[in-house]
């Protein structure tokens, strides 16, 4: 009988720590491949996204298709390591993006018509003169124009494809915004 117990207990020992490995599998490939937490720092992409919203990257579906305009993306900060990025694809691979002195986007020498800019840009950077994007390369901004780094400033400028981590998908906290993130 004692034997038994000890054999019944061994075997839910080993069935329970074999239950935890695969938990711990199933999530190391979730966050891996498919999706990951991030936290927003900063207010780069107000009215969008606030400084500390909390977001599921989704990491697989641009392993399906390409990213498309007004895409909000995840990419590294080149300069810091473990700092995101987060910001929105406004030039595809291809066009000529250029921003004037009066704020005005354009693209191909067609202005933008687009309304997630919360104010008229101020100062174009690099924009300022026509920015050729080549092969698998993407102009950014931030919903916030004139507080954000994005693709106007040297240090961050044109972002890669291979790259871009993921799209922001849904937005998990604060609770009272809960639900998926909107890109068009």
């Amino acid at each position: 009988m004692e034997k038994e117990k000890k054999k019944i207990n061994l075997k839910d020992t080993v069935g329970f720590i074999i239950y935890i490995a695969v938990v711990f599998v199933i999530t190391y490939l979730v966050i891996t491949y498919v999706g990951q937490r991030t936290e927003v720092i900063g207010t780069s992409m107000e009215y969008t996204l606030s400084d500390g919203d909390n977001l599921i990257v989704d990491k697989i579906s641009y392993r399906f298709h390409d990213p498309e305009r007004f895409d909000i993306i995840v990419f590294p900060y080149q300069y810091k390591e473990d700092t995101y990025y987060i910001k929105r694809i406004i030039g595809l691979p291809g066009e000529t993006v250029q921003i004037d002195d009066n704020g005005t986007i354009y693209i191909d020498g067609k202005e933008l018509k687009e309304s997630y800019g919360r104010e008229i840009i101020k100062n174009p950077g690099t924009a300022a003169e026509p920015i050729k994007l080549g092969e698998g390369e993407y102009f950014v901004l931030g919903d916030n124009r004139n507080a954000s780094s994005d693709s106007r400033d040297p240090s961050v400028g044109i972002i890669k494809r291979d790259e871009i981590v993921g799209r922001a998908w849904l937005r998990i906290y604060p609770f009272s915004k809960f639900g998926f993130i909107k890109h068009k």
